[in-house]
């Protein structure tokens, strides 16, 4: 085999990699110094030389020695006998520089597979490190890729390139369905080297995803002019998107919004129908609530005592379903906006209240005896609150009860308010 068939083989092999032509003959380079160094057991960079010609795709080496005379002959690396230096060329001359080419055959069978087998785990190794690199730059970008293979707990899908990516079920919107030669649009969420081998994470249901498809669509994000402060998702269900403006003349979720919600239907589609709700930012949490849990009206909010606590929002009973939407997926997400969890509660109207605050005769009766109980009952008094509406003395009369009695049901009662 000689060096430009080698190099052919070399070049046939590289068609099929993500390398190009300049680095793969710097690869031939740096395999060849290898096996020169192991074969004369010794740095050879000196009195070796390597051409490797791009253009036409072939490389050649050569031994540089310097004559000498035949008996002052000390380095057979560096120095050839005069006697056979005039072998190579009948003109050479003590002093002279004699550069024999040495060719591939003469390095043996075993040398020459060694060095295929060298060239193909360098190969590999640049390509692998050339496709973390390149996928390390477009993290947080989106990108197209083809659908290789559709399988239960990801798909593979391919680039441009050829270059096989994986997108995990938990990193699909939960209605994506997919077979081969679809066209798959997603964010490079990570890549990682796993046992050497790049692996590259695309990802569907990332905030970051969202964020991109917006900043594609709404030009005043992608010029600054409109902010991005927050985004959380139930992906295919639901988000909220809070999104600022500098420039009181912009309108933030009109344009975002677009015209008849033109520039938000086409993000909408590409997420499979996910509601978006677009909010305008503020720093005033109840501001932020009120808008965040739109349409539905909030009639108070209590924030509690500590950031720890938990966020309080009073209701109407016909508006806390739309404020907490479906499977609670509104008021959950307006909690992930805020930072904090958030609790609906219904607003009371004040016979609503009065009823709440009253408490049954039967939950007394452990400290007031049954047939007591049942002579106030008797008498229509069936919570406390009804008792407590007629004087001492009246119960007793009516229920025919002893004033020490009646005084003791009185005490019991009152203690159960004041407690």
């Amino acid at each position: 085999m000689d060096n430009y068939k080698l190099v052919e083989t070399f070049s046939e092999f590289k068609e099929f990699k993500n390398i190009d032509r300049e680095a793969m003959m710097r690869i031939i380079e740096d395999v060849f110094r290898g096996m020169l160094n192991k074969k004369f057991e010794t740095d050879t960079d000196d009195f070796i030389d390597i051409i490797v010609n791009v253009d036409k795709g072939d490389f050649e080496i050569y031994h540089n020695r310097t004559v000498v005379e035949d008996d002052e002959l000390t380095d057979p690396l560096r120095q050839i006998k005069l006697s056979d230096a005039i072998k190579i060329e009948p003109d050479f001359e003590v002093g002279e520089e004699v550069n024999e080419e040495l060719r591939i055959e003469k390095f043996g069978r075993r040398d020459i597979l060694a060095l295929r087998q060298n060239l193909q785990t360098k190969v590999s190794e640049y390509e692998k490190e050339n496709i973390f690199q390149k996928y390390k730059e477009k993290v947080g970008e989106i990108i197209t890729a083809e659908v290789l293979h559709a399988w239960k707990r990801e798909i593979v899908v391919q680039d441009d390139e050829g270059i096989e990516l994986i997108m995990p079920r938990s990193e699909q919107i939960p209605t994506d369905i997919y077979k081969k030669g679809d066209t798959v649009r997603a964010i490079v969420k990570s890549v990682d080297s796993i046992n050497g081998s790049p692996v590259v994470t695309l990802s569907r249901t990332s905030e970051v995803f969202l964020q991109r498809l917006l900043e594609a669509e709404v030009p005043e994000i992608y010029d600054g002019l409109i902010t991005v402060k927050k985004i959380v998702r139930e992906p295919g269900q639901r988000a909220k998107i809070a999104v600022e403006s500098y420039d009181d003349r912009v309108d933030p979720v009109g344009a975002c919004v677009g015209m008849k919600g033109t520039r938000i239907h086409g993000i909408v589609r590409e997420l499979r129908n996910e509601n978006i709700d677009v909010l305008q930012w503020t720093s005033n949490t109840q501001l932020l609530i009120q808008r965040a849990l739109n349409p539905a009206r909030v009639s108070s909010i209590d924030l509690g005592n500590s950031p720890e606590d938990k966020i309080k929002v009073y209701m109407q009973p016909d508006e806390v379903k739309k404020g907490i939407g479906r499977g609670g997926c509104n008021i959950k997400l307006a909690g992930m906006l805020v930072g904090r969890e958030i609790e609906v509660w219904r607003e009371l109207s004040k016979d609503e209240i009065q009823e709440e605050e009253d408490v049954l005769l039967s939950e007394f009766n452990n400290e007031i005896d049954q047939w007591v109980i049942d002579r106030l009952e008797a008498i229509g008094c069936d919570t406390a609150k009804s008792v407590l509406a007629f004087s001492p003395e009246d119960i007793a009369r009516r229920a025919d009860l002893e004033d020490e009695t009646v005084a003791e049901v009185f005490r019991i009662l009152k203690a159960e308010f004041e407690d």
